[in-house]
């Protein structure tokens, strides 16, 4: 699994760092999302979905299987 943000399309709603905040912070003075681990533990799926999932600007993805390595 690896984690990849857009940071043009980012608005700073920071949704994604209360779902998962092991691996999403923000940079106040870019305002916009930093991501702390491309590549989480398995283990934290559900979080980063649910952030994924829930970011209003859209500006999150997971990549799974043969496109991760892109």
């Amino acid at each position: 699994m690896r984690v990849v943000a857009d940071l043009d399309l980012c608005q700073g709603h920071q949704m994604c760092t209360g779902e998962a905040p092991e691996v999403f912070a923000f940079d106040d003075a870019a305002d916009r999302v930093v991501v702390l681990d491309p590549r989480p533990d398995e283990s934290l799926r559900p979080q980063v979905s649910d952030a994924v999932k829930y970011c209003p600007a859209m500006a999150l993805a997971l990549v799974d299987g043969a496109e991760e390595d892109r």
